[in-house]
């Protein structure tokens, strides 16, 4: 199973909803707080054009927020990254 990275802040309702989401499905996850990291922050902008957390990667794919997380979800598409298959 692909390695699941969740980078977050606090305070993040989204944040937690995500956290929430994987732990609920027994999928565990590397949580990596961004709010103290300017380096980490910048890097994470670049990679994703986004400068909102939370953003998920399954390995080193970059699927979104947390919404974006829930869509790819409801349309099947979740659960086979997580396999490794897609």
């Amino acid at each position: 199973m692909p390695q699941v990275r969740i980078f977050t802040a606090p305070f993040c309702v989204y944040c937690v909803a995500a956290k929430r989401f994987f732990n609920q499905r027994g999928i565990s996850f590397e949580e990596v707080d961004v709010a103290k990291d300017d380096a980490l922050r910048d890097w994470l902008v670049a990679t994703t054009n986004q400068r909102t957390v939370p953003q998920i990667f399954i390995g080193e794919r970059s699927i979104g927020g947390y919404t974006d997380m829930k869509a790819l979800d409801e349309r099947g598409g979740l659960m086979p990254l997580l396999a490794g298959i897609s």
